[in-house]
């Protein structure tokens, strides 16, 4: 008997918007979720884990993703066994990032988010029961909408076309360039489409737009993602120590970490190593090409149907293109134009705080999915020396970058 089709409303793409977007409404109506910012240097420090406030936070991030799990399969008592050890695992990230140490070196919760659960996945093993509240890509679509809330373009903006213009060049080569050498250690489009798209953007949520956008392969996201967090550990400690010795100048050394690195939190950390003003560049670069996000699952899009001998209508264009996006362009959109500026600044605190609460039990989830012995055996490691290759090339080329478009060589270094 052929199942009912589920309506339009009821698909994980679309169900992960009205997520996003109740979660902002709850913020701009005066809901103030407990800070995730766990600072502390020694032992005696350590904040506690159970206070009134990330209780709280924990109690809202089961409703709403009660709502998402009954919308999508109904299996919210199953869910709920397992979410209280997932949202643990992601507050222990959190507070393992807040450490001085981990702060100086730029480590950010996300890895030890992805640590925590790898630990889990590749020592007793993921329990049964914790399966049900494993949902990666749930967790991290709704952390990506609200990321767009938190993207102004006025201060996208502030860099001119300089940012722009290098995420623009940086996208468009590195993407080509990863895909051929994909392609030539003999992986097929779908895979080296999804990993070229997360070297040359920004790393999981690119990916993850991709992978809806071709309709993808769950399994080999799951290898990239877990790969793109694991090789980003070095980079955060060796690209500023190569700033510093070879004494590379501030804007560049900022543009150069912002086209890099993989998530806006990295890029602050380790430019804070630098200066303030590697800090604002960065920063700016990495809003540049995070907003390329909507336009790359736009084109994939196009792209996968035509490959696929579809006439590449509106409808199969529609069809393929991940609508997560869609609530993620809305976000940033609506918090451009039409809210008021005071307001958008209020509320970037809070709507930050939920998105890193998504964030840090998406990674979780990616490590408790995730076996060691996977990222060298799949595929023979051809995926892994395919990623690795197409990082170098990203550095370097964005690197030149950099220093053509941020260094005085064009144009005139940008003040702040």
């Amino acid at each position: 008997m052929t199942q009912p089709q589920r309506p339009w409303w009821k698909s994980e793409d679309w169900v992960v918007v009205w997520i996003g977007l109740l979660s902002i409404a709850a913020v701009l109506l005066g809901y103030k979720p407990a800070s995730l910012t766990l600072k502390w240097t020694s032992p005696g420090q350590i904040p506690g884990l159970f206070s009134a406030p990330l209780l709280a936070l924990a109690a809202a991030g089961w409703l709403l993703s009660a709502i998402g799990v009954h919308l999508l399969d109904g299996r919210v008592a199953e869910f709920t066994k397992g979410f209280p050890a997932v949202f643990l695992l992601g507050l222990v990230a959190h507070l393992c990032a807040g450490n001085a140490t981990a702060g100086a070196w730029g480590i950010e919760f996300v890895i030890f988010a992805l640590i925590a659960g790898l630990l889990v996945s590749n020592t007793a093993g993921t329990p049964a029961w914790l399966q049900p509240a494993v949902r990666t890509e749930f967790y991290i679509k709704t952390g990506i909408i609200l990321m767009g809330a938190t993207i102004i373009f006025s201060e996208i903006l502030q860099a001119g076309a300089l940012g722009i213009l290098q995420s623009v060049l940086v996208v468009a080569v590195v993407w080509y360039f990863s895909f051929w050498l994909a392609r030539k250690l003999r992986l097929d489009d779908e895979f080296a489409a999804m990993l070229s798209t997360a070297v040359s953007i920004c790393g999981v949520s690119a990916a993850i737009a991709a992978c809806g956008a071709i309709q993808g392969d769950r399994r080999k996201l799951s290898y990239i993602t877990s790969i793109v967090l694991i090789v980003a550990v070095p980079m955060i400690v060796i690209q500023p120590w190569l700033i510093r010795t070879f004494s590379i100048p501030d804007a560049v050394a900022g543009a150069w970490l912002g086209g890099t690195l993989d998530t806006t939190g990295s890029v602050v950390a380790a430019g804070e190593l630098i200066s303030e003003t590697a800090t604002k560049v960065g920063t700016i670069v990495k809003f540049s090409q995070n907003v390329l996000i909507g336009l790359a699952a736009f084109l994939l899009s196009l792209w996968w149907s035509a490959k696929s001998a579809q006439s590449p209508s509106v409808s199969v264009i529609w069809e393929r293109f991940p609508k997560f996006v869609l609530g993620f362009v809305a976000a940033s959109l609506f918090s451009s134009f039409l809210l008021h500026p005071t307001a958008a600044a209020q509320a970037k605190p809070a709507l930050t705080s939920l998105r890193n609460m998504w964030f840090a039990m998406a990674f979780v989830s990616i490590g408790l999915e995730t076996k060691f012995t996977d990222l060298l055996t799949t595929e023979q490691g051809r995926p892994f020396w395919s990623f690795l290759g197409a990082q170098t090339f990203n550095a370097i080329w964005t690197l030149i970058l950099a220093w053509l478009i941020f260094g005085g060589v064009f144009f005139p270094v940008p003040k702040f």
